[in-house]
């Protein structure tokens, strides 16, 4: 359908944006703000051979095409920025969004988007979009992580970066002035902050009840009768430290909510923050929780391989054996086999009863389900998984 003169004059004008850097990051960040409404153009050393673009962009010098918008996207490598001091006329006034990271803490004096700022003193630096990667550009947000961080002096700058970022399906975090850029520029270097406590704890418990076990089992056993039953180390310890430590982060995924709501009534209000560590602990909840499954998961694997085990198919054998040497024959006990497959039948529901809560609590199952199909399933579930778990792995 096309427009008539007068409304194609009165459609308002594509919004601009700059991108310095024409390499993974920058093609792929130039696709997403092209598919979002905007206009692109590059800046680059070599405009006419700097490789391919996304369809649409324009590829200009880097002095032409900071003059042509208003925001600027420096997607190059701090040891490149150089050139930025040539052009600190045209970026005067300017937002300048520093997108750049290091590969280690503490390389520089200063974080890269302070340094910027030094460079083009008149120009408004706004930390951003480091957090991101190509592929998570590249697939969309909900493919990746949604957070964008950002921090910088100018509330005017931040708010625009804050708006594209919006527009391209993102959620914003502002940390406060570019005194903070260096926490941010730091966050990718993290290796699974959230998951540190949890990791800490599960790693604990694990190595106690192993070494406990180790102790009692094969240690005094060796020492006692004299047995070397060392073998069992490898399997049989370590099925018996699977669920006991599976049931225990279970226990502590659920066991914050129900301290949080003791205390909400006796404080007689929802609204008062907790307190550090119980706020801590319940933010690593999902952390426990699927720590939880993923050893039940491995309680079950270690039960499957029990009757392929050596130690297992040789006292089979020789239990055989003894039978037919005393020529004696074993009668089929029916009570003994519907006890063993109710057993099993139940072990069965209730790791499908773990697994359920372990894939309800990923985001994208979870923001399919509202809130009351999710609260039935983490409030009323729950309570079957754990007493089924427990009936079973124990």
């Amino acid at each position: 359908m096309s427009l008539s003169p007068l409304s194609a004059a009165a459609a308002p004008q594509q919004e601009l944006l700059c991108i310095f850097g024409t390499g993974d990051f920058g093609r792929s960040l130039g696709l997403r703000l092209l598919q979002a409404g905007y206009r692109v153009v590059y800046g680059s050393r070599r405009p006419h051979s700097c490789g391919p673009v996304p369809q649409g962009a324009q590829v200009l010098s880097h002095a032409e095409a900071a003059q042509l918008a208003s925001l600027v996207f420096l997607c190059v490598h701090r040891e490149n920025y150089d050139f930025l001091e040539a052009l600190a006329h045209q970026l005067s006034g300017k937002v300048l969004v520093d997108v750049s990271n290091n590969l280690k803490k503490n390389i520089y004096p200063e974080a890269n988007a302070e340094y910027l700022q030094k460079l083009i003193p008149r120009g408004h630096v706004v930390k951003g979009f480091n957090t991101l990667s190509a592929w998570a550009l590249q697939n969309g947000p909900s493919d990746a992580s949604r957070q964008v961080y950002m921090c910088g002096n100018s509330v005017e700058a931040k708010q625009a970066v804050a708006e594209v970022a919006t527009k391209l399906g993102l959620s914003v975090l502002d940390r406060g002035s570019l005194t903070a850029a260096r926490e941010v520029e730091d966050f990718p270097l993290e290796l699974f902050p959230e998951w540190r406590l949890p990791l800490g704890l599960t790693l604990g418990l694990t190595a106690s009840f192993y070494i406990y076990l180790l102790l009692r089992d094969v240690v005094y056993t060796y020492v006692v009768e004299g047995k070397d039953i060392s073998f069992r180390m490898m399997v049989s310890l370590a099925n018996k430290v699977f669920p006991i430590v599976s049931l225990i982060l279970l226990a502590l995924c659920y066991l914050p909510g129900v301290i949080a709501a003791f205390l909400q009534l006796y404080r007689g209000t929802k609204y008062k923050r907790f307190p550090d560590w119980l706020d801590r602990w319940m933010l690593c909840r999902k952390h426990l929780g699927l720590l939880a499954l993923g050893f039940a998961c491995l309680h079950v694997l270690y039960t499957l391989i029990i009757p392929i085990r050596y130690y297992v198919r040789f006292r089979i054998a020789e239990n055989t054996i003894s039978k037919i040497k005393e020529n004696q024959t074993s009668v089929f006990n029916t009570a003994v086999a519907w006890h063993s497959d109710s057993y099993l039948a139940v072990g069965i529901l209730g790791f499908g009863f773990y697994v359920l809560l372990g894939i309800t609590s990923l985001p994208s199952v979870s923001n399919a389900l509202s809130w009351r199909e999710f609260s039935f399933v983490q409030c009323v579930l729950k309570w079957k998984a754990v007493k089924v778990s427990v009936h079973f792995l124990l």
